[in-house]
């Protein structure tokens, strides 16, 4: 049983859970380099969090994931004309679908599952939608005891109402919960909202901040989660 006062670990999933980049390199026309895709797909889920930052910024509603997948890709593509002839609207299709299709870090299973024997609840706590985090649950093959997604919670992290939300809904206490991501905007929303914070370094993400600041502000950074259980039972 838990020995320490956290009772729930709540997980950003895409990135945080999932290598997204294979799936979507493995997408794009293979007669681009691969190291051509890479860029591309890393520049593309970039813009997608500056589209998401830009329409919270500007008290936006929530929007379905396709759709800013869908612009961020075009706007994109418009600055690759060496690109944009071999993405016809069948390939946009499969690019954008794939999203929905990822498969799980390989340590990441083995975490959740040595949580919930543990005695913790696992919640994911994401941006995007329910239908999404279905799909995604059902390819990587990961279990967690509810999901959480803006579209049911009707609020984007890194807003404080979407944490208190969440925290309201499973009847636990700031303090009494941790926060495992791999983006910073996500830990500095949970940490002002009370909650424990886990980073998780994944290669793929936040490509533009800086870690050794990210260090400083979390309780734990860690490389992956293969010594996650033993981090949070000393939170």
């Amino acid at each position: 049983m838990v020995n320490t006062k956290i009772k729930a670990v709540f997980f950003d999933f895409m990135g945080t859970c999932l290598d997204w980049h294979s799936g979507v390199v493995k997408t794009f026309p293979q007669s681009i380099p691969e190291s051509d895709r890479s860029k591309l797909a890393l520049e593309w889920r970039h813009d997608y969090f500056d589209a998401n930052a830009a329409r919270i910024a500007a008290n936006g509603p929530v929007e379905n994931i396709e759709v800013t997948l869908e612009r961020t890709l075009d706007a994109l593509l418009e600055k690759r004309p060496t690109h944009k002839h071999l993405f016809n609207e069948q390939v946009k299709h499969e690019s954008i679908a794939v999203w929905h299709s990822m498969p799980a870090w390989p340590e990441v299973s083995g975490a959740i599952e040595q949580l919930k024997h543990a005695g913790y609840d696992v919640f994911v706590h994401a941006n995007g939608t329910t239908r999404l985090q279905l799909d995604l649950c059902k390819s990587s093959g990961l279990s967690f005891n509810m999901l959480f997604s803006s579209q049911l919670l009707d609020v984007y992290k890194p807003a404080p109402e979407s944490y208190r939300k969440v925290l309201d809904l499973v009847d636990v206490k700031a303090d009494e919960s941790v926060l495992v991501a791999a983006h910073a905007y996500d830990t500095r929303g949970a940490k002002e909202a009370g909650m424990k914070t886990v980073y998780i370094h994944r290669w793929t993400d936040d490509i533009n901040e800086d870690m050794e600041i990210v260090k400083g502000e979390n309780d734990f950074f860690l490389e992956d989660m293969t010594d996650l259980v033993t981090v949070i039972k000393q939170l």
